[in-house]
């Protein structure tokens, strides 16, 4: 955090004291309150304290100077070392500057935020006394129950990797463990894991672990991700899982809604998601879009609401109070899980940074394919969502009790671009998009009347049909090349294979099939024979 990017000391006056700025006269020396504001921006998103600068009564800022700014700077860095004053220094040279403002002198305290293997930091020798925490309203006193918060987040090790040795797996649910097990034997078919029994199976994705008494007992994880409900809320007295639909924004509060204590399903998070994922994506335009012969119906809006969904799961404080609530309405998506930001705002959203609460989920979710552990997953969601919805995601903290973290994916009153959706598929090259008139998979017949029926002059062929492709979506120079090229051998010849193709144009058989399939889709080929006797001829106009 810098300076510069807060507060402008040219024009201090314009600024008012917000939940990064903080303003004090500090006539008579340090005053107490400074280690009040320190703290509370160290366990927030760090800060500005300007030392020789007050508050007026219309909440403008008025710098009134220090007598002895030196002195008061000798001051501070023997306090801030004090373990009886505060609990951590965070401070550096340069984040502790005397300015000079007119005539006056102030004393500007950058605070930073504080990793969270340092949180709580507090005044004092108490933290239930000391902890504080920044809003728009200034310096609050945290709850017992958030200074708890802290120091789990504190921990080296995930949360959710926590041994519970007074459990075994009679706490799983069977047809849960099940059910994750078809999912990872459909993912990966060949993986020397199918072989296994279940307990072995559960202690190599993280679901059991050895504990200090030498036998394998289930993880936190693995209790939330297969466990019945009732014994979760063994060891998560605040646990709930809550889906709530109201699209139609009629006087209900809700047209659908999931919820783990209902006793009707196991209630763990496996069987959450995989009940919620459909129905949260029923509704959404999906383009006609091949990969050979095969649909791809599985969008890039579809890939990130399973990733916000297994966002949220995998950054969820499950000790925390109010449970984890996804809803969809007629506005879009939100997505509320308890406990607070472990990285900040900015490096959350502008990816890179991964420092997910339960990383033993977030790691069974990716072994089905669920989830991003590269740390771009929140930033990959709020891109996606911008260029599909021309909307802006947000994302918000609320502090106090309890924490929450609010990711929303609201679509403005936008519906789907589709043609902007188009260009988010992975392998662009490998796909058949539709035309304008053929989005959603209706027939389009082309109009090739303008092809010249004289092969006398192939280039002048190879042209027209080169320059009717360009217009094709994705359509790559190269591709547009390769398609007229084996256009023009069919015009040429009575038929074509995929073997004499990848023969004159030294491709591979597996990329001819490919490009043949793009030219019998868009009608300009049709296919003849079965699969190992297939033939192709140039379509009648």
């Amino acid at each position: 955090m810098e300076l510069s990017s807060i507060i402008d000391l040219e024009r201090i006056d314009e600024y008012r004291e917000d939940n990064q700025i903080e303003a004090k006269a500090a006539q008579g020396g340090l005053p107490d309150t400074l280690w009040d504001s320190y703290s509370a921006f160290a366990n927030t998103d760090g800060g500005c304290i300007l030392l020789g600068v007050k508050e007026r009564e219309d909440h403008t800022l008025k710098v009134v100077g220090l007598k002895d700014a030196a002195k008061m700077k000798k001051d501070f860095w023997n306090m801030v070392n004090n373990r009886q004053k505060i609990s951590v220094n965070l401070m550096t040279e340069h984040r502790v500057r005397i300015e000079k403002v007119g005539d006056k002198e102030i004393i500007v305290l950058e605070v930073p935020r504080a990793d969270r293997t340092s949180r709580p930091v507090y005044k004092g020798m108490d933290p239930r006394i000391g902890t504080y925490r920044r809003n728009d309203e200034g310096d609050y006193l945290c709850s017992l129950e958030e200074v708890s918060a802290m120091f789990r987040d504190a921990a080296l090790s995930p949360q959710d990797a926590k041994v519970l040795t007074q459990m075994d797996m009679s706490v799983f649910c069977e047809d849960t463990v099940r059910g994750y097990r078809q999912v990872f034997r459909s993912t990966h078919p060949n993986h020397m894991w199918n072989r296994l029994e279940d307990e072995i199976f559960l202690r190599r994705i993280g679901a059991m672990a050895n504990g200090e008494d030498g036998i394998y007992h289930p993880t936190a994880a693995g209790l939330l991700m297969f466990g019945y409900e009732y014994e979760i809320l063994r060891e998560f007295p605040q646990y709930f899982l809550d889906y709530q639909e109201n699209r139609q924004m009629a006087a209900t509060r809700w047209t659908d809604r999931v919820v783990s204590s209902s006793g009707e399903w196991s209630g763990n998070l496996f069987d959450f998601v995989y009940k919620i994922v459909p129905i949260l994506t029923a509704g959404l335009k999906v383009p006609f879009v091949l990969r050979g012969m095969q649909r791809m119906d599985d969008t890039p809006v579809h890939k990130i609401l399973r990733e916000a969904v297994t966002n949220a799961c995998a950054h969820a404080d499950f000790y925390g109070r109010r449970g984890l609530v996804i809803s969809k309405t007629a506005d879009g998506f939100t997505f509320a899980n308890p406990g607070s930001m472990r990285v900040a705002k900015k490096d959350a959203i502008e990816g890179g940074v991964s420092d997910p609460r339960n990383g033993v989920i977030l790691k069974m979710f990716s072994l089905i394919n669920y989830g991003e552990r590269a740390g771009s997953g929140l930033c990959n969601i709020f891109k996606v969502w911008e260029h599909v919805y021309h909307t802006p995601a947000q994302m918000t903290e609320e502090t106090g009790d309890p924490n929450r973290v609010i990711v929303s994916l609201l679509n403005g009153g936008h519906e789907q671009d589709v043609k902007a959706m188009l260009e988010l598929y992975d392998n662009p090259e490998e796909l058949t998009f539709p035309d304008d008139d053929n989005l959603y998979g209706t027939e389009r017949v082309s109009d090739k009347s303008e092809l010249s029926d004289d092969l006398s002059d192939k280039s002048v062929l190879k042209d027209k049909i080169a320059k009717e492709l360009s217009d094709k979506p994705k359509m790559s120079d190269r591709l547009s090349d390769i398609l007229s090229d084996i256009f023009v051998m069919a015009c040429s010849n009575d038929f074509i294979t995929t073997s004499a193709v990848a023969a004159e144009l030294s491709l591979d058989a597996r990329s001819v099939r490919r490009y043949i399939t793009r030219l019998v889709d868009y009608g300009y080929l049709v296919a003849e024979g079965g699969n190992k006797n297939k033939k192709y001829r140039r379509a009648n106009n």
